[in-house]
């Protein structure tokens, strides 16, 4: 199996930059939360804000999010006074017409523009009456592209002030395992790292950041006004070589096609240099820096060619070369020299780059042509549709065209337009202290051809997106999505065929199974053909006029107005209460730094019973704590036992039977013999659990001790309701304890002491807080200062933040009983806390397989037994599989060290 990594940034999975502008004397954002699900690389982002008006008199309240370029908004909400105001996506035409009116009657305008790179701003407002709330939510989607070998799920934070309740929340799921994930990003360095947590099973990960309030005021990228930088979430899949990962749901289908274990094919390349006098100064010096790095990457089987222009053309050499060591030295001192002056002949250089190309034919090769250029035709031919028709006819589909435009003072659509009619693509490169690496980044992504002329067939499959690629670069993918004809999944077949250098190749589903998903995700299938069919005939519209753009164009946006995205083509029409005005907000195009104006205008499963009290679980021989999965002969009165509620961490496992039997001439007890046991969903225990009489075994509550690599964490058990430290602070301002429950899993209270006085006790049913005022009891989702600590209560959580400290109890249930599992979502800075939570991750060697499974930690070898556990840290409680060892192994000191006597 192979790699492929999948980086988060929201600039390739996600970046949801959120910003708000508060006067902070008038109005205080309470709460801010960015939540994302990449569901197979399709990524929803939803940005929930929640501000409070904290004045005497009405004020108008912002809100600003910068999201990725690439992504379409679906959902806009405002909620008021218990009143809910959704934007409505419209069509251009029918949003026309209330900007119209807007405009006559002389009324404010919104905005919508371009920012930066990768981003877009949408903006709102709203009036608040005095000492009320606002809570806006706005929701994304965005098809993550592959590049380099990763994805990128990039969040960039700038809520404008420190924000008492501020998370972000990050969600993966992808049907191939995830062999790897790590956060990067200006946010997840020096004082912030501590505030990011993350687990990975094999098929889902999670990242969580939860900064203080304090932290959000002094780290590198904070101030007063809060956060100002980006969070990156990077990941790896696993693949094969095969036809890749296929899904289907509901009458949809979505491909992933990316294999790696292919060898590169050797390339033909010309680079096409705008030299002419506006490219002078630091244009011209970093585009000699890039040409030189890029000449270096070039391999000896590779043939190049060099083209400068201004006004005229020139060759550093007349055909293509080998890259052979003494051309590229040669090439790289004319890089050197380079100087700008001059006009800008675009026409003349592609069409002599494509006649070198065309000149020089190599079986088994793969040919590139790539212009970088700053600004218009101004010599030569300059009629732009005549340069199209040009190029087109010069190139003739043999191989793609990629431009890049430097700056903004180029036409940017006129160069879209050029490579997307010649199967290639544009890039903006920015003119910025890094633009050589932005150059040579692009280079990057093209510089190993795997494939050439790849076709994706789909028998049985219709309304297909774009199924015809020049080439298949290493890092990269092609995704293919439509619709299965009549949903009969039995006649749907796939199949690629595509050259690998001199041999045709076909991937076909031999080794493949094409995967339902089932109910879960037959949105998100049909959401990813939506978002891709929709992006194609935008590009497609671009290349085309009169009546076929005009098909294209009524196409992608009947799609637009079905599936509520904010694309080119629609609007979002921002509803607000009565006397308010109303806002039409437009998606603006690549390079519209100003945006356009958007005018205002006034408006567990059931339960199984048996025959039984108790049941002798044997341990297996010689393995003290271990019992089998197979249960001994045993015997017992009848009485009535139910299946086990989840034990500890839980566990996964698969269903047995147990088959249950009188014991002859013994009326009223039965017996079960020595046969499979059946595993609960979430338990390494038996299905059966049995009704706990004083001198029974004790529950077993099960633990885990991650690991900071990808290798199996560390899990023990704890038996009974005994009374764990889970975090004390050096400082001793800050203890806190929690009871495990009896005869279920998980924690029965929490206690968070802050000194002698004040404490804060948390159950499942309430939080409750004693200092010298008495008690007070909170049952409603609340926001509660005590001291320098604050909690927050939201439905399924209590979130304690003290100091430099924050913690979540997530709020489980199983079998319709509730219980607490407490996790760090920010350590305490002094490495000296002890407690469950402030272990260390686990550091293991193993050193022996067989006959039985050991671990090396420090200097100790410890048998172990590979087992499974719920990780409870996790809201959806994932199964990871563990390395099961007693808790003194595992803790490295006596389990003693973590019980007290008293909560």
């Amino acid at each position: 199996m192979e790699r492929t990594v999948v980086q988060i940034t929201l600039f390739g999975l996600l970046l949801a930059f959120v910003t708000m502008q508060p006067n902070k004397d008038d109005w205080n954002i309470y709460s801010f939360h960015i939540n994302s699900t990449v569901n197979s690389r399709y990524a929803t982002t939803v940005i929930t804000s929640r501000v409070a008006n904290r004045m005497d008199e009405s004020k108008e309240i912002e809100f600003q999010v910068r999201i990725p370029k690439n992504a379409f908004i679906s959902k806009f909400r405002m909620f008021i006074d218990g009143q809910v105001y959704d934007g409505v996506v419209k069509t251009k035409e029918q949003a026309q017409q209330q900007y119209s009116e807007a405009v006559s009657r002389g009324q404010s305008a919104g905005l919508v523009s371009s920012v930066g790179r990768t981003l877009e701003e949408f903006k709102t407002s709203v009036t608040v009456a005095a000492h009320k709330k606002v809570t806006f939510e706005l929701t994304y989607e965005e098809l993550l592209k592959r590049r380099l070998g990763k994805y990128e799920l990039q969040i960039h934070a700038r809520p404008m002030q420190p924000v008492k309740d501020f998370k972000v929340d990050v969600s993966i799921h992808e049907k191939a395992s995830i062999s790897f994930l790590e956060v990067k990003g200006g946010l997840s360095t020096n004082a912030l790292a501590n505030a990011i947590t993350k687990t990975h099973t094999d098929k889902q990960a999670w990242v969580y950041f939860y900064p203080t309030e304090d932290q959000q005021k002094t780290c590198d990228r904070c101030g007063e006004e809060g956060m100002n930088g980006d969070l990156v979430i990077v990941y790896d899949v696993n693949r094969d070589a095969s036809i890749g990962d296929i899904q289907t749901s509901d009458g949809y289908f979505v491909h992933h096609f990316a294999p790696s274990s292919l060898s590169r094919i050797p390339k033909n390349f010309v680079f096409l240099i705008d030299k002419s006098g506006s490219m002078h100064g630091k244009k011209i010096e970093q585009t000699r820096t890039a040409l030189t790095r890029i000449l270096n990457d070039l391999a000896e089987d590779d043939y190049f060619g060099l083209i400068t222009f201004d006004g005229n053309i020139f060759h550093w050499k007349r055909e293509l070369v080998q890259a052979s060591k003494e051309n590229v030295d040669s090439a790289k001192d004319f890089a050197r020299n380079i100087q700008n002056g001059g006009s800008t002949d675009i026409n003349g250089a592609v069409l002599q780059g494509a006649q070198m190309l065309n000149v020089h034919p190599r079986e088994g090769s793969a040919s590139i042509l790539i212009l970088l250029t700053d600004g218009d035709p101004t010599a030569g031919v300059t009629n732009l549709r005549q340069i199209l028709s040009n190029v087109r006819q010069a190139i003739a589909e043999k191989f793609p065209l990629y431009c890049l435009g430097f700056g903004f003072d180029v036409n940017f659509e006129f160069l879209e337009k050029m490579s997307l009619q010649n199967n290639g693509a544009a890039r903006r490169i920015y003119q910025d202290s890094d633009a050589d690496l932005q150059l040579t980044g692009f280079y990057e992504e093209v510089a190993t051809p795997l494939l050439t002329d790849v076709t994706m067939i789909y028998t049985g499959g219709t309304n297909l997106t774009q199924t015809n690629f020049s080439q298949y670069y290493n890092g990269s993918e092609i995704v293919v999505a439509g619709q299965i004809l009549h949903n009969d999944i039995d006649t749907f077949s796939p199949q690629v065929v595509a050259i690998s250098s001199k041999r045709r190749l076909t991937f076909s589903e031999t080794n493949t199974t094409v995967e339902s998903t089932g109910t879960v995700s037959e949105s998100h299938i049909q959401r990813v053909w939506a978002y891709l069919t929709v992006k194609q005939l935008l590009d497609k519209q671009l290349q085309l006029s009169g009546a076929e753009e005009e098909d294209v164009r009524k196409e992608a946006l009947a799609l637009s107005f079905k599936y509520s995205f904010v694309t080119p083509l629609t609007s979002m029409v921002v509803t607000k209460p009565p006397g308010e005005n109303t806002e039409v907000l437009h998606k603006p195009k690549e390079g519209q730094q100003q945006g356009i104006l958007q005018q205002r205008q006034s408006q567990l499963t059931g339960r199984h019973k048996t025959s039984s009290s108790q049941i002798k679980v044997e341990p297996l021989p010689g393995r003290a704590g271990v019992a089998s999965n197979r249960i001994r002969m045993a015997s017992f009165p009848v009485q009535t036992a139910q299946r086990a509620p989840g034990l500890g961490g839980g566990f996964s496992g698969r269903y047995g039977q147990i088959k249950v039997e009188p014991l002859p001439g013994r009326a009223g007890v039965a017996s079960i013999q020595e046969m499979p046991v059946a595993y609960d969903d979430y338990q390494d225990s038996p299905i059966l659990n049995l009704q706990r009489r004083p001198g029974m075994i004790p529950f077993l509550h099960r633990f885990l001790i991650k690991t900071e690599n990808q290798s199996l964490p560390l899990c023990f058990d704890i038996k009974g309701d005994v009374r764990l430290k889970l975090l004390h602070h050096p400082s001793g301002e800050l203890i806190v304890n929690g009871k495990l429950q009896k005869d279920n899993g998980g924690f029965k209270r929490i206690v968070i002491h802050l000194d002698i006085f004040t404490s804060i006790d948390v159950d499942t049913h309430r939080i409750t807080v004693k200092d010298l005022g008495g008690l007070r009891h909170h049952t409603g989702i609340d926001l509660i200062t005590v001291g320098s600590v604050t909690v927050i209560r939201r439905d399924q959580e209590i979130d304690v933040t003290a100091g430099d400290t924050r913690m979540v109890i997530l709020l489980h249930e199983r079998n319709g009983r509730k219980f607490l599992w407490p996790v760090l979502r920010l350590k305490p800075s002094d490495s000296n806390a002890e407690g469950i939570l402030a272990l260390k991750p686990a550091i293991y060697e193993k050193v022996q397989q067989t006959p039985s499974t050991k671990l090396k930690i420090k200097d100790q070898e410890i048998d172990v037994t590979r087992s499974d556990a719920a990780d409870y840290s996790i809201v959806a409680a994932p199964t990871l599989g563990c390395w099961l060892m007693s808790a003194e192994s595992a803790l490295q000191r006596p389990l003693d060290d973590f019980i007290v006597a008293e909560l």
